[in-house]
């Protein structure tokens, strides 16, 4: 069974899940940075028909790039860890489950946001979602999340 959030306890996470989620997004980038410098050899030695190059400076990079490969793992998995969802790394969405009326939702933030302002349903998505306003705090699962 999923871990299921109060807003409380999905507020009091948000500062350890933004720095994890800062953490992988840096990560990904380098990721990608590195794996585009790979490509950028492979072509250059494919347009060059075998053309000489540093070895030594494609196998630096490749190993560089599996590292941070791994450390872009270990940080998605921490931050699930949390007992999150992470929902697009590109911008930093994460969803926290919830109940609301007896049924799991989810609450929505994004990086950058100030707190949880919103929530939306399992299978609405980020288009979905909806302030958190009196009547979802009056029916939300509060105290009874696990």
């Amino acid at each position: 069974m999923p871990k299921r959030f109060t807003l409380a306890e999905a507020e009091r996470l948000l500062p350890e899940v933004e720095k994890s989620i800062r953490e992988a997004i840096s990560l990904k980038t380098k990721y990608q940075e590195a794996e585009q410098e790979i490509q950028s050899f492979s072509q250059r030695v494919a347009m060059q028909g075998g053309m000489s190059i540093d070895r030594d400076a494609v196998m630096r990079t490749r190993a560089d790039r599996d590292q941070i490969g791994d450390d872009l793992r270990a940080a998605v998995e921490q931050t699930e860890e949390f007992g999150c969802i992470i929902k697009d790394l590109d911008v930093g969405l994460v969803d926290f489950p919830t109940l609301f009326h007896g049924k799991e939702v989810y609450l929505c933030w994004k990086m950058g946001e100030s707190g949880i302002n919103h929530w939306h349903g399992v299978d609405e998505g980020f288009a979905g979602r909806k302030p958190i306003d009196a009547h979802f705090l009056e029916n939300h699962a509060g105290d009874r999340a696990n």
